[in-house]
């Protein structure tokens, strides 16, 4: 197949010279299902204009959740031995019971790929229309500004979306322009939340609202994500005009100072805080913490969700975590919602917090899908038999420390978070499982398990 010149492929050509951070040799996974999206990606990539020359690998999961799924795992075999391209397949045995589920393993395998072909990216077809769909989901949930951002277009820990500046038809006339075929998946018709707003809501609100619906919908994503970018370019000069002090697990603002900032302002910043010192500040505990900055007496204070403490010290207002509680041995999470405990294992020491608040990124933290989870979770020491299920496949973790490297007199001072089956979920610095993966619009719990000493 020759090299082909559309409107799209040469726009798609420079996004990539200009975004992507790929040179010619390197290694690109991409997601390929067999439909038109990802068709046309891998396609773009393959044979498009002046883009670099690189070495792609297709990944393809078979959900094996309808019949027919095999034969597309085929197609997409013979698709990558027609364009020269390396595909890589896995099966899902057990198949996944919901779409969510399909999504967090589909995810887990493109990743799995990457790190086995030493590649520095995956790519996923989502596009504009993908992300005014989001979007819309999300006002239709409540969700506050930071939901608003939609899909964005490169997600921790490599994974990057190319096509999410173009649209469906775009992709679609680039298709029928360069003569190519792919797989139509017959659930793209089922009843299913997205596809309710894919081919009813959006359609209406397009014919009988707005014409431009799903292009507006996508700016207003991209308008979001600017606005949220400012504000935390903002967020370090605003805490010094409030006069921050930090020291052990306290922050403080001079009260003269922060009470200059609006209550949206003054909102925020407390949100933000509370994140850094491993907590979540909701709606109602924003307001009580935004009134009690500007109105609380010297000596008071109040107590807000999830261990915080706001109180009064002359003319300084503090935000604290209460002293965690402290287990030797074990410790239980018994379901959602947020706390902080103190973990002593074989002369080792962690400070371990939950929270059903997406959490900032960093070591040593990982999150959890709630609808995946089964509580109560356990944080533990390693037990012989002990065993996480990997895409491919339940490994032990004995032979996953032997694989890190960790030395047999030290496994036993090393966290293990297991579920109420006894499945390991997590073991920081070592492996996570496929388990209950998070998926963007869904919620999760975030776990933290970081060394008490260097708090």
């Amino acid at each position: 197949m020759t090299r082909v010149r559309t409107s799209l492929a040469k726009r798609f050509s420079d996004h990539v010279r200009r975004y992507g951070g790929l040179e010619d040799g390197d290694t690109v996974v991409v997601g390929v299902s067999g439909g038109v999206d990802s068709v046309v990606l891998l396609h773009l990539l393959r044979f498009g204009v002046d883009r670099p020359r690189l070495r792609l690998v297709a990944a393809h999961v078979d959900h094996a959740m309808r019949p027919g799924s095999a034969a597309d795992a085929a197609w997409v075999r013979g698709l990558g031995t027609s364009w020269g391209v390396e595909v890589r397949v896995v099966r899902l045995d057990p198949p996944p019971t919901t779409e969510a589920e399909a999504r967090r393993r589909r995810y887990a395998f493109l990743e799995e790929v990457r790190l086995t072909c030493g590649a520095r990216v995956s790519l996923t077809a989502h596009h504009a229309d993908d992300q005014a769909e989001t979007v819309l989901f999300r006002v239709l949930r409540g969700t506050g500004i930071r939901g608003l951002q939609g899909i964005r277009e490169r997600r921790a820990p490599a994974l990057w979306r190319p096509l999410l500046p173009f649209t469906r038809r775009e992709i679609s006339e680039h298709a029928r322009a360069t003569r190519l075929s792919w797989r139509e998946d017959p659930t793209n018709r089922d009843p299913f939340v997205r596809n309710v707003i894919r081919h009813r809501m959006l359609p209406e609100a397009e014919e009988r609202v707005a014409p431009g619906a799903r292009r507006a919908l996508a700016g207003l994503a991209r308008r979001a994500r600017e606005d949220e970018d400012a504000w935390r370019s903002l967020v370090p000069t605003l805490l010094e005009g409030a006069g921050l002090r930090r020291e052990g697990g306290e922050a403080s603002l001079d009260v003269e100072a922060f009470s200059r900032y609006g209550p949206a302002v003054r909102g925020r910043l407390l949100r933000h805080l509370a994140r850094t010192l491993g907590g979540t500040l909701r709606e109602a505990g924003t307001r009580s913490a935004v009134e009690f900055s500007s109105s609380g007496e010297s000596g008071r204070e109040v107590q807000l969700a999830g261990g915080l403490t706001l109180r009064r010290e002359l003319a300084r207002i503090v935000l604290a975590r209460g002293r965690p509680e402290r287990s030797v041995g074990a410790l239980r999470i018994d379901g959602p919602g947020e706390g902080e405990a103190r973990l002593d294992l074989g002369g080792a020491s962690y400070r371990v917090r939950w929270t059903c608040e997406r959490g900032e990124p960093g070591e040593r933290h990982a999150e959890f899908a709630l609808a995946g989870l089964h509580f109560p979770l356990e944080a533990r020491a390693w037990a012989p038999g002990d065993r996480a299920r990997l895409s491919y496949g339940s490994k032990k973790l004995k032979k996953l420390f032997l694989e890190a490297r960790v030395p047999s007199g030290q496994r036993h001072r090393i966290p293990v978070l297991a579920d109420a089956t006894g499945a390991v979920l997590w073991v920081p610095d070592v492996v996570r499982s496929v388990d209950a993966p998070p998926e963007e619009d869904g919620e999760v719990l975030f776990i933290s398990m970081t060394d008490a000493d260097s708090d």
